[in-house]
């Protein structure tokens, strides 16, 4: 079943468990996206990367990211909004559409709820579509309240996740911040020093912070991110790879080819005669 909502300034709010045989929803490229498994289990394929989703898995994904669904046993609930429905309205930046969940990078959070965790949730997705229900002048506003309220509770997840405990928030926002300048500046800075400078820390103290979080280094995270992109782009676009170079601020098509070697371990020519257009 479908729930949908369109405002006047083309913002859309939708509600959905049959998301993968919606042609339209899949093509658009304007949607943020979270796929939370019911019951069963969901592969499907982002940006040509394979992932398999249990009962009870939630995954939040930014608009840049592509999505094939390859095998669904089960049931899976689709929560999808565009910038103009909710991104347009001032937010805390830790539940904007920039804030920790929605990132470009090729490895989305995944979130195993629990059972109080899940509950909660639901009935937020039971607000909704109660909603939509609703006729008056104040409804857009209301399903604005109960996106933001599910945001909410999915950030509180992810920073369970990595062990923040209300004490230490500034621990949280610092890295936070890091992985938000990341998804900003990818393009131009891509040394840890630049983005060591932006948050007043020196490069050894993020270091051992994201040591100590058991997270990827924050060099790993930068070539990370642009990898993902530099994949999008060789995946769904026809630049070729002196023009990608550019885009991704590489000094040449030379220093781009020897990154994307190193990172994926296949030359440029490989890693799209591996991933033909489908």
């Amino acid at each position: 079943m479908e729930y949908a909502c369109m405002t006047p300034l083309r913002g859309s709010l939708i509600v959905t468990d049959d998301f993968h045989s919606k042609d339209e929803l899949l093509r658009n490229k304007d949607l943020y996206k979270f796929i939370w498994v019911l019951d069963g289990s969901v592969d499907m394929q982002i940006d040509h990367v394979g992932m398999h989703l249990e009962k009870n898995q939630l995954i939040p994904l930014s608009d840049l990211h592509h999505i094939r669904f390859v095998k669904i046993q089960g049931r899976y609930l689709s929560l999808l909004f565009n910038s103009n429905f909710y991104c347009i309205f001032r937010s805390d930046d830790e539940v904007s559409c920039n804030g920790f969940l929605f990132t470009g990078y090729a490895n989305p959070l995944r979130m195993q709820l629990n059972e109080n965790q899940a509950d909660n949730l639901e009935k937020i997705v039971t607000d909704i579509r109660a909603e939509y229900l609703q006729t008056d002048s104040l409804k857009e506003e209301m399903l604005r309240l109960h996106l933001k309220r599910f945001i909410i509770i999915c950030t509180r997840i992810a920073r369970q996740k990595f062990a923040i405990e209300a004490g230490n928030e500034s621990t949280f926002h610092l890295i936070r911040e890091f992985f938000t300048l990341v998804d900003r500046h990818y393009k131009e800075k891509k040394k840890v020093r630049d983005y060591a400078g932006l948050l007043h820390r020196s490069p050894k103290t993020l270091a051992n912070l994201f040591a100590r979080y058991n997270l990827p280094s924050p060099l790993h995270i930068i070539h990370e991110r642009t990898e993902a992109e530099a994949k999008r782009l060789l995946l769904y676009s026809d630049r070729n790879a002196k023009e990608i170079a550019h885009i991704l601020g590489f000094e040449d098509t030379a220093s781009f080819s020897r990154f994307f070697r190193k990172v994926s371990g296949k030359s440029i020519t490989e890693f799209r005669n591996e991933n033909p257009p489908k």
